[in-house]
């Protein structure tokens, strides 16, 4: 399988066209061939999630919860393709990425139903005759970092959240396995959010250090 990153909602390859093989850790065959973006490539998908964040963070929360669980229907649908990759990719058994699946569609439903649940506080106040209120807004750009042990759980849980409450996420796929974690930003993709409210980037294993200094700095 050869792969493209998501940045603002398009297919694309590292600038530098660099690409690094993850290979079946059973067969020692090449599972996926992913982009090895540099940091350059990482600030452009901080960018596209930059400027995705001001209109994605007014949208109602009706809006997020329609899109979120779209997202949950279309990761289940892609379930069988996902079990073939990420068994390629980690060596894990069928059924743990399928029960990977079936978890990860739920916690899209509950980060969904959690949309409109979102609310302020009154806070008592020391002043009399003065309202004292606190009120939750979206943060901006947020940075997720996801291992390949349980790749399709905490691939998912490190965005949906963060989408829920109306900020924008670069999700920066674990090297071992770039695919299972890129159909998360495809499932997004195919559920119609709106390109870089996700953005799904890959970097060889030498580059991980560069690339993530990039990314929050």
């Amino acid at each position: 399988m050869t792969l493209s990153m998501i940045i603002d909602g398009q297919d694309s390859p590292a600038a530098s066209g660099a690409t690094y093989d993850r290979r079946d850790p059973v067969t020692g065959d090449v599972a996926t061939t992913a982009p090895a973006a540099g940091p350059d490539d990482m600030r452009r998908a901080v960018d596209a999630a930059a400027a995705a964040f001001p209109a994605w963070s007014a949208t109602g929360p009706g809006e997020r919860r329609k899109l979120l669980s779209k997202a949950a229907d279309a990761l289940e649908e892609m379930t069988p393709e996902i079990i073939r990759t990420a068994m390629a990719e980690t060596g894990a058994t069928g059924p743990w990425i399928g029960f990977n699946c079936s978890l990860a569609a739920g916690m899209l439903r509950e980060a969904a139903a959690m949309t409109t649940q979102i609310a302020g506080q009154i806070i008592p106040s020391n002043k009399p005759g003065t309202l004292a209120m606190a009120q939750r807004r979206p943060h901006g750009v947020c940075l997720g970092i996801a291992p390949w042990n349980a790749p399709v759980i905490l691939g998912t849980r490190a965005v949906a959240m963060p989408i829920a409450c109306g900020n924008t996420v670069v999700l920066k796929a674990s090297e071992m396995c770039p695919a299972t974690h890129m159909a998360i930003g495809e499932a997004f993709r195919r559920a119609g959010f709106p390109p870089g409210v996700l953005n799904v980037v890959t970097n060889a294993p030498d580059d991980a250090a560069a690339v993530v200094e990039a990314l929050v700095g």
